[in-house]
């Protein structure tokens, strides 16, 4: 019978001699430098294999004392184990040879390598064919269809920074909306509840309400019945209806009336929308509940009804554009769910449409309401193309990175309004690409009619990674949240028009920015401090258009 011993394992030690004289010349200093300069790879490797002492002695004079230095293992930042790295090494990505692909979640290559990312529509999934002629499928080719025009428009894409504001919230963005009918308004929230309105038409006109709520803002929507009000859920439990210009809020729904009682009892507010015709306003809390408040008196109507899992949040409410009755609601559980609102019961949803992971978001198309889209947290952007089909699966699945950590706001793929066609949609991107030595995050322009990539905007000034993008209802504009700062994308060609009446700043924020409401002290986040872009501080900058670069990925057009 064997016996078995466990080694001991210890880190490789390396024995120099050293003078132990207190008294030293110039000469012997400059010697002893040079002793303790770091060993060669091959000293390394010959300490290693000498069971991991290596004694060097360049000086023989007596009275030299040896020191030990060890040698410092390589540690994977992914999987934690020695002998390896892996993980961002400045702009490029090491993939760690114990975890699947990074982008694709599939074992056997790695993420540089990965078909996903090499060719931009290897990730489409098509859908089987499948006989769907019935009379629901003709009334949808009839009455629905028509509505969607069988020649593309041209694509405009806004890939130009035409106006910025640097650190403008004291914590990252975490959701836009634009007005209703001021083209150039736009609101933004943040992780500490602070609602930012800025007119970036004038650049310089901004408020920062304090007053609203007191942790993050998750959903925000105007008031159909009065466009200088809006709507915001937060995760204090709150939906409060505040005025645009004053900043005087109310509270029309707070699910914590007895404030902080643990982490068990506290509910969230995520999801929001509102139904114009019915004439409510949605919201859905962490426990997988649907609230609603008629918003023509601004009061509770009904119970909670659950829609999802109890305990699992609803993330994600999106009303149907020509269907008022159609809701489509997502969240943690994995499940997208449209609902009847005229029979809205736990348990009672019309199709449940399954994911792997947790559902960030899903919309139905702006124009016609037939198609929907969610981003899912399995790096997997899915498109279903008509409500009236089967939807066990998806019509497409495009393979994309999204994948985030808990320090970020979770990306939505959206689509853009004015597109009739009904198959533009905008997300930003994880994983960071290596532009001239540069780590940059672009903002994807995806045809999800196809999941070819039409254009990717970034800019070298924007190193950080830019979740929360939101394309205008009405103009060619884009609006994108980076850590704390927000974005104002134009086309090129437009926005070298503007320039040359007036050279278009950035604005660098600080912690005196003018404020409405209660007074709440910028503090800093450390997690967002992290993702500074600017490290200098005045009031403006001029932007250097020299600077600005934009790629764009080649157009391909059917025939």
């Amino acid at each position: 019978m064997g016996i078995t011993r466990n080694r001991r394992k210890t880190d490789p030690e390396i024995i120099i001699a050293r003078d132990t004289d207190s008294e030293l010349s110039s000469s012997e200093e400059e010697e002893e430098e040079e002793d303790n300069y770091p060993l060669s790879e091959e000293e390394e490797d010959e300490a290693v294999k000498n069971g991991g002492k290596l004694e060097v002695e360049k000086n023989k004079a007596k009275g030299k004392a040896p020191i030990t230095v060890k040698l410092i293992k390589k540690v994977c930042k992914v999987c934690k184990q020695p002998g390896h790295e892996a993980g961002f090494k400045g702009a490029t990505y090491i993939d760690c040879p114990m975890k699947p692909c990074f982008l694709c979640k599939m074992p056997g290559h790695t993420t540089m390598s990965c078909p996903h990312r090499v060719v931009t529509d290897h990730g489409i999934l098509p859908t089987s064919h499948r006989n769907t002629k019935n009379p629901i499928d003709f009334v949808f080719k009839r009455q629905l269809q028509p509505r969607i025009p069988p020649i593309k428009p041209k694509y405009v894409i806004p890939d130009q920074v035409h106006c910025a504001v640097i650190r403008y919230h004291s914590r990252r963005v975490t959701c836009l909306e634009f007005h209703p009918t001021k083209n150039n308004i736009l609101l933004s929230g943040d992780k500490k509840g602070q609602i930012g309105v800025w007119d970036f038409a004038k650049v310089y006109e901004k408020n920062v309400y304090g007053n609203i709520h007191f942790v993050q803002v998750n959903n925000m929507r105007f008031s159909p019945t009065n466009d200088d009000m809006f709507y915001s859920a937060s995760s204090d439990g709150t939906i409060g209806y505040t005025d645009l210009e004053t900043g005087i809020s109310s509270t029309l729904l707070n699910l914590n009336p007895d404030g902080w009682q643990g982490q068990n009892s506290w509910k969230m507010l995520y999801g929001m929308d509102i139904n114009s015709e019915k004439g409510v306003v949605l919201a859905a809390d962490s426990f997988g509940f649907l609230h609603m408040i008629d918003h023509r008196t601004n009061n509770s109507t009904g119970e909670p009804i659950l829609i999802h899992k109890q305990g699992s949040k609803v993330v994600g409410l999106d009303c149907n554009p020509v269907q008022p009755e159609l809701l489509l609601s997502c969240g943690n559980d994995h499940f997208a769910r449209i609902w009847d609102m005229r029979k809205l019961q736990p348990k009672a949803s019309l199709n449940d449409l399954a994911h792997k992971r947790v559902v960030n978001s899903a919309y139905f198309s702006p124009s016609s309401g037939t198609k929907i889209l969610t981003t899912c947290q399995d790096n997997r952007i899915r498109i279903w193309d008509s409500i009236f089909g089967n939807l066990d699966m998806p019509s497409r699945e495009i393979v994309h990175s999204h994948d985030f950590n808990r320090h970020l706001t979770p990306f939505k793929a959206e689509w853009d309004p004015k597109d009739t066609s009904e198959s533009i949609i905008v997300v930003g991107r994880y994983i960071s690409e290596n532009y001239n030595g540069t780590a940059l995050h672009p903002i994807d322009f995806i045809d999800a009619s196809n999941g070819q990539l039409v254009a990717e905007v970034m800019d070298p000034n924007i190193t950080t990674i830019t979740p929360v993008n939101k394309l205008h209802p009405r103009d060619d504009v884009l609006a994108s949240g980076s850590s704390r700062s927000l974005f104002i994308w134009r086309p090129q060609e437009e926005t070298e028009m503007v320039e040359e009446k007036k050279d278009k700043k950035i604005i660098i924020c600080s912690s005196d920015s003018k404020k409405k409401g209660k007074k709440q002290k910028r503090g800093s986040d450390d997690e967002d401090d992290e993702d500074d872009i600017f490290s200098s501080k005045g009031k403006n900058i001029k932007f250097n258009k020299s600077q600005a670069k934009t790629t764009k990925s080649t157009r391909k057009t059917k025939t």
